[in-house]
């Protein structure tokens, strides 16, 4: 009976996905725009869905409890950043999209090639933004096929990835075909079936336990009581700098990713993206919910196998929950790895076409000929994510999308700062980018791949994100540099004449 709810949730996707073309407009010239950014005309409902179908993703929905059940306090973290982001989101994002729809910008990185006139630093945040999500898409395929692995849904051999294929299949050529719209309209099914689904869950669960203080009490007894001792669900002080800093950085990374940006671009103004962030909040109550799970997998005493904690979660539903139930969180679940992987994709090519291909090796290419490129490189996207999922560890992933949360947070300066302030030197931001780069990858490679990094502070060592240390240094060298060249600039510009005017396209919002 699983298998036939989880079946029947993915053929309902797979139906939604091609059902995307039902809401395309009348066919016209092809443009960029109109494919990854869907003209920039979805309202508040589907601006909040995509959104939110964006930004949580289907592995956050697995990681985050086991990240609970693993560590204790410290996995809460994820609810905090989420928190963090929601008031960001608000400022920054209806900032950004007015710059951008004024200016007919599409990528972040055509924000900055007209706020500072810099094709190199324009360059670096294209690049980073595309090596940063590429882990990340194998990362959400990689994820669900653990776990279905791990309850028997998914059949070993060539028929279990041929199914992974199949689904995954439809949604690429749904993507080719409509751009955004495809993952716009089945984030709406992501969005009813997680919210039912957990809800669900968290009812059966709290009823098994007799509510959550006895939950709790037996998830602290099997902490303490388990191999990592030093584990507790309450905080310990020495753990307050790496769960603020874990917090702070993961906030502040997330809205810098290509795929966030590009779901905020579609939205159809301002005050649109506005009202989705104050709506954000009911998706981070939904992880909270995931996220109590994770201590229910501890009350319950499920031992997960030695491929990760974060199958104790989906162990839980097959153990206490009726099959029909049970399928449809593994389906929301699956479904949920579908729409950011989707959107990805769209941000990958996107970035790819307006910043390194049209730029540097055809800048004649026609509104037609660059969809054509965005379309074959977002279905490359996706051939070379299953080919990662297939050829390589599930922990290869992880590595690299760790890294990829410390590389994205080196574009926050040129970014979002970029919206408030015009004073940077666009050749600091890019020492400083290249400094936060250099230090943030031998931080994380040297600690073996683990984002928590020691840090000696007033005589005591302490942990901290290495993606935070990373930025600080960053920021550093940007402040630093910046009235530098500065300087520089006003030594070698003549006496006599008057300043260059910046091109329209560097204006920015005020």
């Amino acid at each position: 009976m699983s298998t036939v709810t989880f079946l029947a949730v993915l053929g309902g996707t797979s139906l939604l996905a091609v059902a995307a073309r039902w809401f395309r407009p009348p066919p016209e010239l092809p443009t960029l725009e109109d494919w990854a950014l869907a003209r920039r005309q979805f309202g508040t409902p589907t601006t909040w869905f995509l959104l939110g179908g964006t930004i949580y993703t289907a592995y956050t929905f697995a990681a985050v409890p086991g990240l609970v059940y693993g560590t204790g306090a410290l996995g809460f973290f994820a609810l905090q950043y989420t928190v963090i982001m929601c008031p960001l989101a608000f400022v920054l994002l209806p900032r950004l999209w007015s710059a951008a729809r004024r200016h007919g910008y599409i990528t972040p990185a055509d924000f900055v090639r007209g706020h500072y006139g810099s094709p190199a630093l324009a360059l670096v945040v294209a690049a980073t933004g595309v090596l940063a999500t590429m882990p990340y898409i194998a990362l959400q395929l990689g994820g669900i096929r653990s776990i279905l692995s791990a309850v028997g849904l998914y059949p070993r051999g060539a028929l279990g990835d041929l199914a992974l294929v199949a689904v995954f299949a439809v949604l690429a050529v749904a993507t080719y075909r409509h751009g955004l719209r495809a993952p716009a309209i089945i984030s709406l099914m992501k969005g009813a079936a997680v919210f039912c689904s957990i809800l669900a869950v968290s009812f059966l669960v709290l009823d098994r336990f007799g509510g959550p203080g006895p939950m709790f009490d037996s998830a602290e007894r099997a902490l303490s009581g388990g191999e990592t001792t030093q584990a507790s669900l309450t905080l310990d002080p020495s753990q307050f700098p790496v769960y603020a800093t874990l917090a702070l950085g993961s906030a502040l990374a997330l809205l810098m990713y290509p795929h966030v940006l590009t779901a905020a671009f579609a939205a159809s103004g301002p005050d649109t993206l506005r009202r989705a962030a104050v709506a954000l909040p009911l998706w981070t109550a939904v992880l909270g919910l995931f996220a109590m799970l994770g201590v229910a997998a501890l009350a319950a005493g499920i031992q997960p196998p030695s491929t990760g904690a974060e199958t104790a979660v989906p162990l839980l539903v097959k153990d206490l929950m009726p099959a029909a139930l049970t399928g449809l969180v593994f389906g929301a679940l699956t479904v949920g790895a579908l729409v950011p992987a989707a959107v990805m994709s769209i941000a990958v090519a996107t970035s790819f076409v307006r910043n390194i291909y049209v730029e540097y090796f055809h800048p004649r290419a026609t509104p037609k000929h660059q969809t054509r490129i965005a379309q074959m490189v977002s279905l490359s996207t996706k051939v070379g994510a299953v080919v990662f999922v297939f050829g390589l560890r599930n922990q290869d992933a992880i590595n690299l999308q760790l890294l990829g949360g410390v590389w994205i947070l080196q574009t926050f300066p040129a970014v979002a700062l970029g919206v408030f302030t015009r004073r940077l030197h666009p050749w600091a931001l890019l020492a400083g980018w290249m400094s936060g780069m250099a230090a943030g990858t031998l931080l994380v490679v040297h600690s073996g791949f683990s984002s928590l990094v020691p840090l000696g502070v007033g005589g005591q060592e302490i942990q901290a994100y290495a993606a935070v240390v990373a930025m600080t240094l960053n920021l550093t060298v940007v402040v630093t540099l910046t009235p530098l060249f500065n300087r520089v600039a006003r030594t070698h510009t003549p006496a006599s004449s008057s300043p260059v005017p910046l091109p329209p396209e560097a204006e920015t919002i005020t």
